[in-house]
């Protein structure tokens, strides 16, 4: 949504804006679109059969054979024993070894070994034995597999043994209304937190301690009655910036380098539901069905607004080239910023009220408890698949990356799963209260929860 001028647009502007009060605007939109009521009914969807998925390859790029030494029989006295084993001996071996330590020292050992480590085919049947299942949902030619295998492999064992693993902890002191958005920071060593009492604190996570009951938190800003005068509803960030929307209709910025100091303050028309962060722009997603691109360093940081929705607009996600937000029009959006136009408008069968994405996976959750996945590839957006992962009602919030899959629901629960086709559910959290946010960085989980809490699990390195 770029433009060369910070003039302000809007398309069907037409109708008039109604001035609610922001409490009962907030409780309105509770009662409407997060009711919290079981489902009976789901909508069930399995694989497209026209979308085929990656089949196995177990033969190398550089002309290897599986049953035959890597190195030729005339270099053989140059080499260790080890690699005198056929190539399939020794990937069996190398999968009882940390995959970092795989990346990290085998290169160094020898040429023979540093080509094993970088060929994708290591990597892709290391993944396919331990989960035999269809990965990644969405094709795509610079998959990352080294990592994808590291997280898939760490994400079994942190949530083994039922989640025993790891440490847990309830914050409590910092709020005392429902915890609705949850931001882990500098890699799990700082949590933010937004809530229904208008706060959003800065929780420092560095000396958690079992066992321990009081905890490091601060509430940004400076105001007595809170750091907004509306419910402080979403949360995002890009380096050391941090912004926080609420039901007052303002953006606040802080800057998380300098203690929480505010750094600025856009105010916008509605109360605001959704954000990105991005390097050049902030995006908000509002209450009047507008999507609003700002410059949070200008004086006049206003680029476009657009009014692309028909109801409110409930999530967004953004990159270099895509703004891409749903509504409760039950409708998805795309923006080309490069094109500064609407590249698609996708009629959907419920609202998507979370998503999470990184080229080319879009990860989203709805209103009937069902996770989405669209592949985005020549510029459009398709949908690839439709999951029943076992929630009941709302999924209130999707983190996925590339070996990791977190959903949470209005059912109470957390679910923690393997990003497969189908995805894969390792464990289960049953909460006392509706939870309505996941963040995850590093070796830390953060959870939001309408208990009035923030919930961390943190697993050793």
């Amino acid at each position: 949504m770029m433009a060369s001028g910070r003039q302000a647009e809007s398309d069907n502007d037409s109708d008039v804006e109604t001035v609610e009060d922001p409490d009962t605007q907030a409780l309105d939109y509770i009662s409407r679109v997060l009711s919290g009521q079981s489902l009976n009914e789901k909508l069930h969807k399995t694989p497209s059969d026209d979308l085929p998925m990656e089949s196995w390859d177990d033969s190398y790029q550089g002309g290897w054979n599986l049953k035959k030494s890597p190195v030729a029989e005339e270099d053989a006295e140059e080499h260790c024993q080890l690699l005198l084993l056929p190539l399939e001996l020794i990937l069996h071996i190398l999968s009882h070894l940390d995959p970092r330590f795989i990346l990290g020292v085998l290169p160094q050992v020898c040429k023979t070994f540093s080509a094993i480590v970088t060929e994708k085919i290591t990597w892709r049947t290391r993944v396919k034995n331990r989960i035999s299942a269809s990965f990644p949902v969405v094709e795509q030619e610079n998959f990352d597999w080294p990592t994808a295998c590291m997280e898939l492999e760490e994400q079994l064992s942190h949530w083994s043994d039922n989640g025993k693993k790891a440490e847990h902890f309830t914050l409590s002191d910092g709020h005392y209304a429902s915890v609705d958005a949850v931001l882990l920071l500098q890699g799990g060593s700082l949590c933010v937190s937004g809530s229904r009492d208008r706060n959003v604190s800065l929780w420092d996570l560095r000396d958690l301690e079992p066992g321990q009951e009081k905890f490091k938190v601060k509430a940004l800003g400076t105001e007595k009655t809170g750091t907004h005068k509306g419910w402080a509803w979403c949360l995002a960030s890009c380096g050391n910036l941090l912004g926080s929307g609420s039901w007052d209709s303002t953006v606040k910025i802080w800057d998380i380098g300098a203690e929480g100091q505010q750094v600025g303050q856009i105010r916008g028309r509605a109360a605001v539901l959704c954000l990105a962060f991005l390097p050049d722009i902030l995006v908000a997603g509002s209450y009047d069905k507008r999507v609003s691109v700002y410059d949070p360093r200008a004086s006049n940081p206003l680029i476009r607004s657009r009014k692309i929705h028909s109801s409110p607009v409930l999530s967004l996600v953004a990159d270099e080239r895509h703004i891409v937000s749903g509504g409760e029009d039950r409708t998805l959006v795309v923006f080309d910023r490069r094109a500064n136009a609407v590249l698609q408008r996708i009629q959907l069968e419920n609202y998507l009220f979370c998503m999470s994405y990184e080229s080319p996976q879009l990860w989203a959750g709805d209103n009937q408890g069902l996770i989405h996945v669209y592949g985005s590839h020549s510029g459009t957006f398709q949908k690839l698949r439709c999951f029943d992962v076992g929630h009941s009602s709302q999924v209130t919030d999707v983190f996925h990356s590339a070996g990791t899959l977190y959903t949470t629901s209005t059912d109470k629960t957390m679910k923690v799963h393997i990003p497969t086709d189908p995805p894969r559910t390792i464990y289960t959290e049953v909460h006392s209260s509706v939870v309505n946010g996941v963040s995850v960085a590093g070796q830390t989980v953060a959870a939001a929860s309408g208990g009035q809490t923030v919930e961390i699990w943190r697993f050793k390195e």
